[in-house]
């Protein structure tokens, strides 16, 4: 029995007295915003929005609602997602999944490029079409088939709007039509369409992405209205004193689907402060059982909140082989779970100059610039991990470095990294950059050759090590964590634990090799 067969035996064996009685959440953590589901037969699937990175809109798979796989992501070429100058928290906003006679759609928006955009595909891992872009302001689309016609959803002027579109083309077949404003809170957004014993139900969220971020819900015998407001709204929201302890906020932007058995769920975003009311992991995805009545509203958990510890009945539960934790970099193509900064250059990164080692080739763009640095990254999905690689320098000039940031954009980020010395030494170094701020934390000469970087991530810290020989380990310094988070940065992201390399030659030929990269859960 090999090691991956062992553990998914023991996750297995885990979750089996859990079968119809509980689960955690969130469901898939870390930086997976704004889910839109949806359901074929027995197979779930749920698409996340990706801003500034790289493929774009990230797909999972899931049997239960609870266990989810990495499958794919819908936009993975430059032509679907230019990504070009993109700011942070820029690009990809909400997505919409649906599945339609045999045909997945998925519509978003690029708000940096050319605004809202469809693309399809027969099937779910692709290849996804070339956008077919929708002449209509707003964000966060939706679509809803019915008769054989498709309507979309969408909200410009605050305003949710209604049209009749051909969702092959993106043409528009009818005029807009206001449907509603929601009930008063700031940023109505996120518009879905359910149709349930003869009502049309309008879902959306308010009151922005922060902590008084809700979900509404309105409905009407005609889809296009007028629609009444539930009196109960808003139907999910964590502002109240019943949910201000709750280390769950910041609930929103839902989707409602049925399974198999006939229940409701609905997938929701939410955040999990640290360090205070401080959050760095983004806003994640999260799962709540609905209980919707014949002719009823849909109630959320019994009271409109969630918990890390849903005590709810669930579908059988069917978990899938856990992600390995150490990548050794002896596959061709990295896994889903990594990532790139707007639209990378193929040519700076190899997994076969040498097996079983990623090879990044440095360019004179930094971490700092609103650009495409040569930078691949996985989410920081827990908020005590650990996480380390081990770097080596390939004709390396003075000034070149490689190795390990916590980023969150281009102006908050943590790098422990080798530096190349002018008197052909190497030095690891730990930096920070904070808006303006640029300083050097600690600075370390070190042998040539082969250097271990290890970064410890805690509620209120980050602990960054080095070690000569990947035995004895020797902390550099701490970090605090909330200086990279929402709170203090803005935006819309999450933290990233990204490999990185830069030269300050435009023409040098040095590289970094790193010969692994290990996560290690340790909540």
């Amino acid at each position: 029995m090999n090691k991956y067969t062992l553990l998914f035996c023991l996750y297995l064996f885990s979750t089996i007295s859990a079968i119809g009685q509980n689960y955690k959440n969130p469901v898939i953590p870390g930086f997976y915003p704004d889910p839109s589901i949806c359901r074929v037969g027995d197979d779930f699937y749920l698409v996340n929005s990706t801003f500034e990175y790289f493929p774009g809109v990230p797909i999972h798979h899931s049997k239960d609602l609870i266990n989810w796989q990495p499958i794919g992501h819908c936009l993975t070429r430059t032509s679907q997602l230019p990504l070009d100058k993109c700011g942070p928290s820029g690009g990809i906003y909400a997505p919409t999944l649906r599945h339609h006679e045999g045909i997945f759609y998925m519509v978003t928006t690029n708000v940096t490029n050319r605004g809202n955009f469809i693309v399809f595909s027969k099937n779910i891992t692709g290849p996804w079409s070339e956008p077919a872009w929708i002449d209509v302001d707003g964000i966060d689309p939706s679509l809803y088939f019915e008769d054989g016609k498709c309507y979309l959803t969408v909200n410009p002027n605050n305003t949710i709007y209604l049209y009749e579109i051909n969702p092959i083309t993106g043409k528009l077949l009818s005029e807009g039509k206001a449907i509603w404003q929601g009930t008063g809170g700031r940023y109505p957004e996120g518009p879905h369409i359910y149709k349930k014993d003869d009502w049309y139900y309008l879902l959306i969220s308010e009151g922005g992405t922060e902590y008084g971020h809700n979900i509404t819900i309105a409905r009407s015998k005609h889809i296009d209205g007028p629609y009444e407001s539930n009196p109960a709204n808003p139907i999910l929201t964590h502002v109240g004193m019943n949910a201000q302890l709750n280390p769950i906020q910041g609930t929103g932007h839902g989707d409602l689907i049925q399974a198999p058995d006939g229940s409701w769920w609905m997938v929701c975003l939410a955040f999990r402060p640290q360090s205070g009311l401080h959050h760095v992991l983004g806003r994640e995805t999260f799962l709540a059982p609905v209980r919707w009545d014949e002719n009823a509203w849909p109630v959320i958990n019994g009271d409109g909140t969630i918990d890390l510890e849903m005590d709810a009945p669930t579908l059988p539960l069917q978990p899938f082989v856990p992600l390995p934790t150490m990548n050794d970099f002896n596959e061709d193509t990295p896994g889903y779970e990594w990532n790139y900064l707007r639209n990378p250059n193929p040519e700076d990164y190899s997994l076969t100059e040498r097996p079983g080692y990623l090879r990044l080739k440095g360019t004179d763009i930094t971490l700092d610039y609103i650009d495409s640095p040569t930078f691949i990254a996985r989410r920081q999905q827990h908020i005590n991990f650990a996480a380390g690689t081990a770097v080596e320098m390939g004709k390396a000039k003075a000034g070149d470095e490689a190795g390990i940031t916590l980023y969150m954009n281009n102006n908050a980020h943590y790098d422990l990294y080798v530096e190349q010395t002018r008197d052909k030494e190497q030095k690891v170094v730990l930096r920070y950059k904070l808006g303006k701020m640029t300083h050097i934390a600690n600075e370390i000469t070190v042998p040539n050759g082969k250097i271990c970087l290890s970064v410890q991530g805690g509620n209120n810290d980050y602990t960054f090590s080095y070690s000569t020989d990947g035995k004895k380990y020797i902390t550099i310094d701490k970090m605090d964590t909330k200086y990279l988070s929402s709170e203090t940065n803005g935006g819309f992201t999450g933290v990233y634990i990204g490999l990185y390399a830069v030269s300050p030659y435009k023409r040098s030929n040095s590289y970094a090799d790193f010969d692994y990269f290990i996560y290690l859960p340790q909540d």
